[in-house]
């Protein structure tokens, strides 16, 4: 499987955002988290759990990037950026209207996990019309 230009770009945004997050979740997530304006406190189950989803946005972000480079990581690649920037949103919309609105932090990354989303859909819209196509068959 090649990628287009699109959809290399759209993976190494979805890639370096994912790899570039889970980084700091996992190695600061006292500094992550304060420019958010949530103080996440010193419990060390709290801070296994936090750095956990880090280490896991990590390693999808690195999926995502080694797809750009290796025809055989695409495949994964691509359902990473999607379940990535699909879940999130989904997650923080939830949130929103079953929590209420949270901080403008919040909000902005809400925005900002969108548009990856929007991009990848877009990107990948023939390859997810071709699974369904195959699924269908």
């Amino acid at each position: 499987m090649s990628l287009t230009r699109l959809q290399k770009i759209a993976l190494a945004v979805a890639g370096a955002t994912s790899l570039g997050i889970g980084a700091t979740i996992l190695g600061a997530p006292h500094v992550f988290y304060a420019s958010y304006g949530i103080a996440i406190g010193t419990d060390p189950s709290l801070l296994s759990e936090v750095r956990a989803l880090g280490a896991g946005l990590t390693g999808f972000g690195l999926v995502m990037l080694a797809g750009t480079v290796f025809a055989v990581l695409r495949q994964a690649a691509i359902t990473s950026a999607l379940t990535v920037f699909l879940a999130f949103p989904a997650g923080r919309l939830v949130g929103l209207f079953t929590d209420g609105v949270p901080s403008s932090g919040i909000l902005s990354a809400l925005g900002f996990e969108l548009a990856i989303a929007a991009l990848c859909l877009f990107a990948f819209r023939r390859a997810a019309n071709a699974s369904t196509q195959m699924a269908v068959s």
